[in-house]
């Protein structure tokens, strides 16, 4: 087991990676760096082991399949995970390591939106998104995570090792975020200076396919860890809708003792009883997400016991 393990996904990034090789080594000495390249084309790998770096390879392409190798491979006490396009100060490592070896936090987020990503950032709507973003999940959520989207963050090795890894591009650090909210892990944000990209590096990153991706993804976790919330909304829905139409049916009923828009009263028969379902379908789901914490639970103390585990025999260190 490493006793801090850098963990630098890449795709095509040969014009900066050697320096954000070299920026870790020198904050982090005592660090192995871990280099996964993604079938870069432009001799990315080759550079980045010439910097020092240990060089791995996943050939499903997407950052959420590159991260789900990382962390089923690498056992480490602290994981920093860092982009490779050299955005990130390398400067901020060794507090965020310490907030996970010393005041116990499950997940550090390197936070660029409370000091230079506005003034930085170049991308048309990146911003926006971003803001979007964040507070989307905060009052989703009930948290207070200052930066969903960035790719700068450190992990606590059962964060890691307890993180279901679902996603499969750059909607990955949205999961993340939402997973620590609702499982109630101790998360601190760390404000860093970001850079934006230097000139000839270009952005993996498409402003609106990609911000699709994670406002859908946003909405599937809201409704599979919040299903009584997400269903009693839909349920909330439909009877309005049925109710509303329903009205002037039975109002004219009242009125002339018939029935002329027959079709409308069946419809709105269905859309009520659809309601009802939906609304019991949240019961019923709540009961099973709340099993599912209660089993997560036990499986944080069982890693946690393999983590002390390892920790004291000295694997792999």
């Amino acid at each position: 087991m490493d006793k801090i393990a850098v963990l630098i996904p890449c795709y095509n990034e040969s014009k900066t990676i050697k320096k954000v090789v070299e920026d870790f080594c020198r904050e982090l000495p005592e660090a192995a760096i871990y280099v996964y390249d993604n079938n870069s084309t432009d001799g990315t790998a080759v550079i980045a082991r010439a910097a020092g770096a240990v060089v791995r390879i996943e050939r499903h392409q997407g950052k959420g399949n590159v991260i789900r190798r990382m962390f089923r491979e690498i056992d480490a006490q602290v994981y920093v995970m860092v982009d490779g396009d050299d955005t990130y100060p390398a400067e901020a490592a060794p507090e965020m390591v310490r907030r996970i070896l010393e005041e116990q936090a499950d997940m550090v987020v390197g936070d660029r939106l409370s000091s230079t990503y506005y003034t930085e950032n170049k991308r048309p709507f990146h911003n926006f998104g971003n803001s979007f973003v964040k507070n989307c999940i905060n009052r989703f959520f009930d948290t207070d995570i200052q930066d969903i989207m960035t790719g700068y963050r450190a992990f606590s090795f059962p964060f890691v090792k307890t993180f279901p890894v679902l996603s499969r591009g750059f909607e990955i650090e949205t999961e993340m975020s939402i997973h620590a909210a609702d499982k109630h892990m101790q998360v601190d944000n760390v404000i860093i200076e970001y850079r934006d990209r230097p000139e000839g590096s270009e952005s993996k990153l498409n402003t609106f396919s990609d911000g699709f991706k994670v406002l859908t993804r946003i909405l599937n976790l809201y409704k599979n860890y919040k299903p009584f919330s997400f269903f009693s909304l839909l349920s909330a829905v439909l009877a309005v809708l049925g109710i509303g139409f329903l009205i002037p049916v039975i109002m004219e009923y009242v009125k002339t003792g018939l029935v002329p828009k027959f079709p409308t009263l069946i419809v709105c028969c269905f859309v009520l009883a659809a309601s009802l379902q939906s609304f019991f379908a949240g019961l019923v789901l709540q009961s099973i997400e709340q099993k599912n914490k209660q089993d997560f639970e036990m499986l944080l103390i069982q890693v946690q016991e393999i983590y002390e585990h390892k920790c004291k025999s000295g694997e792999g260190m």
